[in-house]
C-alpha cells in the first residue's frame, strides 16, 4: 500500500508566546490519537509552531484505512433455529443488525454449547475522504484565553488567516471561520510573502525560503547557537534562562541575535533588578564577566535577518535606558524609605477579606515562628532574629520595586533592610523564608529563614483551610499544593524532630484564638492531613519507593516527613531479601485476626499455654526498644527491634488456636493479638505489601 505525506497548518494572527508549545503540542496529540481511532497507519508526526502558525506534518501516511474483520457471537442455536429447522426471528433481527445475510451466518461450539456467529468484513476507507474531519483537530484545541472577531461565533486564540491541507499534492477541503483550505502559507511578515506549498513534504523547505524556521527546536537551537559565538567573540558568560529562552523563541520566526550597551551608571542597582527588568520587561540576555558580575551589555534576538542590526541596536538601547532609568528612581525612592514604617503599611493592604490585612498575616507568622522556635529548642538570640525578620518578612511588598516587579519580593526586602542597618541574619531570613518557591529551587541556608519559611507557608495554607477554601481538580488559586509540597521538602531537608501533624495544631490553635475558622478544627485537621498525605506520597514515588511501601508507610500516620522516607526507602530494600516475606506473613497474620478484638486488656492470668506467654514477655521487652528507637527515628532499630517477634508469632500461631469455642480464652487471646498488632502498626501495615510471584 502507497504511502504519502500529510501537512496540517493553521496561520493566525501573532499569538502569545507562552500559549504556543502548549497549542503545538496539543494538537500532535490530537493528531495521533485521531489517526489511531481511524485505523490510519503512519511513519510518524512532526509538530511545528511559529507565533503565527500552529502544523502537524504525517509522513508516512497511509492510503486507506486498514480493513477490519471481526467475528460477533449471537443467540444460542436452540433459539436461532424454530421447531421446523429455520431461522427464527432472534436470528434474522442478529443478521440486520450486523448488516449481513442470515446465509452467511453459521454454528459454532462455545463452552459446550452451539452459537450463531458471523463474520463481519469492513472494508477500510479512503484517508481522502476521512481527512475532510481534520477541521476538528484544530479548533478543538484550547487556549487559556480566547477572543471573537468578525461576526463569527467560533472563539479562538487569534484571527485565523489561511489554512492548509495537503495529502501529498492534493488539497484537503475544508472552511473554519469563513477561512477556506487551501495549498497557500504565509512567509515572515517582513521579509517574505505568500507562497504555495507544491507538496505536503516540501513544508519546511518552502517556509525558509520565506525566511521562516518553522520547527521551534531549530529556531531555539540557533537562538542558543548565536548567544554562544557572540560570547565566546566578546569574552562573555550569558547565563541563558530556559524559560525567557522558550519564550524568546516563541516570539520570532526568523531569529538573529544581536547584543547592545547601556550606562554603567546604572551599575549602582542592584543586578537582580537590572536583570529583572531587562528580562520581563524587553526579554533581554544578561552579560556577566568571568567573575560572574553584571556588565553594561545585553543580549536581544530580533525577529529578522542581519539587515540594519545597528538601527535595531540604538532602538533597543533608548527603550531599555528609559526602562533602567525607571528601575533607578524606583531604587532610589524605596531607600528613603523607613523600613518599620513600610512595614506598618501594611495594615492597610488587604491580605483576604475574610482573613484581615497582611499586617495581620506577619502577626500570625510571627506567633507561629516564635511557637515553632520553641519545639526546635531554638536559642534566645535566634528566636529573637526570628521575631524581627517575621516583623520585617512582607514589608518590601509596598515599596515600589517590588510593586513594578512582584518576582523581586524578599529579595529586596533584603536588599533594604541590609542598607537600614538589620544584620546579615535577619535580612537573608526575609529573602529566604519565599523558598523554596518550586520543586527544583534551592532551601533556606538558615535556621532562622527555615524557621520563618515553614510558618509563612504553614499559615497560608492552614487558613486556607480554614475558610474552605481548599484546592479542587486543578483549581489552585493561593498555591496551596506548592506551599504544602515547600513545607514538606524543608522538614525533610532538615530533619527536624517534629511531626506535621504538631505543625497544624499549632497554626489551627492560632486560628481558633483569632476566630478565623468557619469550620470546625478536627475537619479542617482531617482536610490537611489528607491533603498532605498526597504531597507525601508524591515524594515517595520521587524516592524510589514501592507503590505498596508507600501505603504500608502511611497506614502507619504521618508522623516525621525524614522518618517517613527513610522508613519506605528501608522497606522496599528489605523486599528483596528472602527472610523478609515470611516476617511479613507473621506479621499480617497478627494484625489482620486482631481487627476481631474488642479491645486489648490482656490478663496473663488466662494463659493455657507456653507460647501466649513467650509472645507476651517477647512484646514486652521489644515494645521499649522500639519506643526508643522511635524516638532516635532510628528505623532499622526499629524495625530489627519488631523482628525479634516473628518467631514468637510463628510459634504461636503454630500451636495455638484463637479463636476458641472458650469466649473468655478467646477474647483474651484477640486482645493478645491486638496488643502485639499495636506494636506492628506503628512501623507499617505489612498487610498492604504485596509479594508478585515469579
Amino acid at each position: 500500500m502507497s504511502n504519502r505525506t500529510f501537512l496540517l497548518e493553521i496561520g493566525l494572527e501573532e499569538m502569545p508566546a507562552r500559549f504556543v508549545t502548549d497549542a503545538m503540542n496539543q494538537l500532535e496529540k490530537k493528531m495521533e490519537e485521531w489517526l489511531t481511532e481511524n485505523r490510519l497507519a503512519f511513519e510518524q508526526i512532526l509538530p511545528f509552531s511559529t507565533p503565527r502558525r500552529l502544523a502537524v506534518m504525517v509522513e508516512g501516511l497511509s492510503e486507506k484505512q486498514e480493513d477490519q474483520s471481526a467475528e460477533a457471537k449471537g443467540p444460542s442455536k436452540k433459539i436461532a433455529l424454530d421447531a421446523e429447522g429455520n431461522w427464527s426471528k432472534a436470528a434474522q433481527g442478529f443478521a440486520r443488525g450486523q448488516q449481513v445475510a442470515v446465509d452467511d451466518l453459521y454454528f459454532k461450539e462455545l463452552k459446550g454449547e452451539e452459537y450463531v456467529f458471523v463474520n463481519k468484513f469492513t472494508e477500510g476507507k479512503s484517508t481522502l475522504q476521512l481527512l475532510s474531519e481534520v477541521d476538528q483537530l484544530l479548533t478543538s484545541i484550547s487556549f487559556p484565553k480566547n477572543m471573537r472577531w468578525g461576526s463569527g461565533k467560533l472563539r479562538y486564540v487569534r484571527p485565523i488567516k489561511w489554512l492548509i491541507g495537503l495529502f501529498g499534492d492534493e488539497i484537503i477541503d475544508f472552511t473554519i471561520a469563513g477561512v477556506q483550505s487551501s495549498n497557500v502559507t504565509t512567509g515572515h511578515r517582513f521579509l517574505g510573502q505568500s507562497t504555495v506549498v507544491e507538496h505536503a513534504s516540501d513544508y519546511r523547505e518552502t517556509l525558509l525560503k520565506e525566511h521562516v524556521i518553522c520547527d521551534p527546536k531549530e529556531r531555539k537551537d540557533a537562538i542558543k547557537k548565536q548567544i554562544e559565538q557572540l560570547a565566546e567573540t566578546e569574552g562573555w558568560q550569558v547565563p541563558v534562562d530556559e524559560d525567557l529562552l522558550e519564550e524568546v523563541t516563541n516570539l520570532v520566526e526568523y531569529p538573529t541575535v544581536l547584543h547592545g550597551t547601556f550606562d554603567e551608571k546604572f551599575l549602582h542597582v542592584p543586578d537582580d533588578v537590572l536583570i529583572t527588568s531587562m528580562r520581563e520587561h524587553q526579554r533581554y540576555f544578561p552579560v556577566l564577566n568571568d567573575k560572574d558580575e553584571l556588565l553594561p551589555f545585553f543580549i536581544t534576538v530580533r525577529n529578522g535577518d542581519h539587515r540594519h542590526l545597528e538601527n535595531v541596536q540604538k532602538g533597543n538601547e533608548k527603550v531599555l535606558r528609559a526602562r533602567l532609568a525607571d528601575s533607578e528612581f524606583f531604587y532610589k525612592e524605596d531607600l528613603k524609605t523607613n523600613i518599620d514604617d513600610a512595614a506598618k503599611r501594611l495594615e492597610n493592604v488587604v491580605y483576604h477579606e475574610e482573613l484581615g490585612s497582611i499586617g495581620d498575616k506577619v502577626r500570625r507568622i510571627k506567633d507561629l515562628s516564635r511557637r515553632l522556635g520553641n519545639k526546635l529548642n531554638v536559642n534566645e538570640q535566634d528566636v529573637k532574629t526570628i521575631e524581627r525578620a517575621a516583623q520585617l518578612s512582607k514589608f518590601d511588598l509596598v515599596t515600589h520595586m517590588v510593586g513594578e516587579f512582584p518576582e523581586l519580593e524578599g529579595r529586596m526586602g533584603q536588599e533594604y533592610a541590609e542598607k537600614a542597618g538589620e544584620t546579615k541574619e535577619v535580612a537573608e531570613a526575609i529573602r529566604e523564608h519565599y523558598l523554596p518557591r518550586h520543586a527544583k529551587d534551592q532551601f533556606p541556608t538558615r535556621l532562622e529563614s527555615a524557621v520563618l519559611s515553614v510558618a509563612d507557608k504553614l499559615d497560608t495554607v492552614v487558613t486556607s483551610f480554614g475558610i474552605g477554601q481548599i484546592p479542587t481538580g486543578s483549581q489552585d488559586p493561593h498555591g496551596l499544593r506548592r506551599q504544602t509540597a515547600a513545607i514538606i521538602a524543608i522538614l525533610l531537608d532538615r530533619k527536624w524532630e517534629i511531626e506535621l501533624p504538631e505543625l497544624f495544631d499549632e497554626a489551627l490553635s492560632l486560628c481558633e484564638q483569632r476566630g478565623l475558622l468557619k469550620r470546625n478544627a478536627e475537619d479542617v485537621k482531617a482536610d490537611l492531613m489528607e491533603f498532605a498525605e498526597l504531597r507525601i506520597k508524591n515524594v515517595l514515588q520521587e524516592k524510589q519507593v514501592r507503590y505498596d511501601m508507600i501505603e504500608a508507610v502511611l497506614s502507619s500516620g504521618i508522623t516525621r516527613v525524614d522518618v517517613l522516607v527513610e522508613k519506605g526507602q528501608f522497606l522496599t530494600e528489605q523486599a528483596k531479601k528472602e527472610e523478609f516475606k515470611p516476617l511479613v506473613e507473621a506479621f499480617s497474620r497478627v494484625t489482620n485476626i486482631s481487627k476481631k478484638a474488642e479491645f486489648a486488656s490482656v490478663k496473663k492470668e488466662l494463659f493455657k499455654q507456653p507460647e501466649e506467654e513467650e509472645l507476651y514477655n517477647k512484646l514486652h521487652a521489644v515494645r521499649g526498644e522500639v519506643a526508643s528507637a522511635k524516638q532516635q527515628g532510628d528505623v532499622e532499630k526499629e524495625f530489627t527491634a519488631l523482628a525479634q517477634l516473628e518467631p514468637a508469632i510463628h510459634e504461636y500461631f503454630d500451636n495455638i488456636m484463637v479463636m476458641t469455642e472458650d469466649a473468655e480464652l478467646k477474647q483474651n487471646r484477640l486482645s493478645q493479638m491486638k496488643e502485639t498488632s499495636d506494636v506492628i502498626l506503628s512501623f507499617a501495615d505489612f498487610q498492604s505489601v504485596v509479594f508478585h510471584s515469579e
